[in-house]
């Protein structure tokens, strides 16, 4: 005969295994995927490290554009930036589809309470925090827009790269304020709250962190993790940034010219605001620890697009390059049963939105996503998969935006990318053997047979998500 306790036990148990998962959907900015939770020797991480072994994190997993807007509004519509239209920081999405479902909706068509607190879709950062940027209204039953001590603190900043907006240079301070003052840190709270206020419906509670993004404002303590002069910048070699087209590179000149000493200044202020974002994760897991919800709530950590931190003398985003393009993935919660597992399949964040509607359950869903979930690897990470991932980005030419694009195409080996359908050159790189890709072999005649392979695919895909071909 049970006892009452054990009763109880078996009755919450039975309880939660009917209640579909919630999820908790963890956004980061600008965060380079090889600085979190994947081994690096010097960025402290320890609680995305915690996540990741409750989960799989996938190893080679792709934004769709490496630019915050068109990447998010892909990400939350499920379709690519050809579909959506949005290749700048001032499009929305429903101007051109009006009546789009997105992830948020369709969650709460489903039944669940849907919120977001901070940048999910995309914000000027930092000059919209505290407010609803360019957000998606319909998307969310309840909007928090947190807007903390690092706005008053901008005029504090140093900047390396003084011609530049405050959101796009290279700039940083170390703040003596504590956590719960800053931006990041509010958002952390806020989305605690919901939590334990919605805790007993099902939910989807979208928690968007400012950081990385510049300016790098975090507290102190965090810069003190890492002392700059036992840093090391990326070496860039005279010449490399002509191994590609002059369209593949953002970053002119190579570096903005900075030195040795700021290239220094500038990792630590960025690993300084990796491990701050990193805190405020902890947080969350801890609440959900507390709260009793971890088990029934399936939680999904990504950032917007990769990050250049000197590779090929390139900083921030806006290229194809593997920096930019490659993001920090890892999903666990219910549904995930191959734990502490890395995946080394091509994913796309076009995937997050079929994954999350296939494991939460949800029975109506639009018919015309672009990616497909992920569910067997996170069953089985190792498991056959034959699908490459798409990027791409814009360059404006002759001055009228957007005139140019470069597609590029990522399978396990090989990229290949091809700037205004090739007629303006193209790349080829083989990462097994030049994993930083510093070998073009786009012009290789021994390799022409495998470049049409993935031509043909890359095209053949992106027509499929809207691009015009001649």
């Amino acid at each position: 005969m049970l006892s009452r306790r054990s009763f109880l036990f078996t009755a919450s148990t039975l309880l939660a295994q009917k209640r579909r998962p919630n999820v908790l959907f963890i956004a980061t900015d600008d965060l380079n995927n090889a600085l979190a939770c994947y081994g690096h020797p010097v960025v402290k991480t320890p609680n995305l490290d915690r996540l990741a072994a409750r989960g799989v994190r996938f190893d080679r997993a792709y934004t769709q554009f490496a630019l915050c807007s068109p990447s998010r509004s892909s990400l939350m519509t499920g379709l690519g930036p050809d579909t959506t239209q949005v290749y700048n920081l001032t499009k929305h999405f429903r101007s051109v589809l009006p009546d789009v479902v997105t992830l948020g909706q369709c969650a709460q068509k489903n039944g669940y309470f849907t919120a977001r607190v901070g940048k999910i879709y995309h914000y000027g950062n930092p000059g919209q925090i505290g407010t609803n940027g360019l957000d998606d209204e319909p998307t969310w039953n309840q909007r928090i827009n947190p807007k903390g001590i690092d706005k008053a603190e901008e005029p504090k900043v140093t900047n390396h790269t003084p011609g530049k907006g405050l959101g796009s240079s290279i700039s940083f301070y170390a703040s003596p304020a504590p956590d719960e003052e800053h931006t990041d840190g509010m958002v952390a709270a806020e989305t605690i709250q919901l939590l334990e206020k919605h805790q007993k419906e099902p939910f989807f509670l979208a928690a968007g962190f400012y950081r990385p993004h510049c300016p790098y404002i975090a507290p102190k303590k965090y810069f003190d993790l890492y002392p700059p002069e036992k840093l090391e910048p990326i070496p860039f070699t005279e010449g490399e940034d002509t191994i590609a087209p002059p369209w593949a590179y953002w970053t002119k000149p190579p570096n903005w010219n900075m030195t040795r000493r700021q290239q220094q200044e500038d990792l630590q202020a960025y690993y300084a605001s990796i491990s701050f974002v990193d805190a405020n994760v902890g947080k969350l897991l801890d609440a959900l620890d507390r709260l009793g919800l971890t088990e029934n709530t399936v939680i999904v950590f990504w950032s917007d697009h990769g990050y250049g931190t000197g590779e090929h003398g390139q900083w921030m985003k806006q290229t194809v390059f593997e920096a930019a393009t490659r993001v920090p993935l890892l999903m666990a919660g219910p549904g995930v049963t191959a734990k502490g597992k890395g995946c080394p399949r091509t994913v796309e964040l076009l995937d997050l939105y079929p994954t999350l509607a296939d494991l939460c359950g949800f029975t109506q869903v639009p018919g015309n996503l672009h990616g497909v979930s992920l569910r067997p690897l996170l069953r089985n990470p190792q498991a056959k998969w034959d699908r490459p991932a798409i990027s791409q980005v814009s360059r404006n030419r002759n001055q009228q935006a957007d005139s140019l694009q470069g597609y590029s195409i990522r399978t396990e080996r090989y990229r290949y990318t091809e700037w205004a359908g090739g007629q303006e050159g193209v790349e080829l790189y083989d990462y097994q053997a030049d994993p930083k890709e510093m070998q073009n072999l786009g012009k290789s005649d021994r390799h022409a047979k495998l470049r049409g392979e993935l031509q043909s695919k890359l095209r053949e895909i992106t027509k499929s998500r809207g691009r015009r071909l001649p």
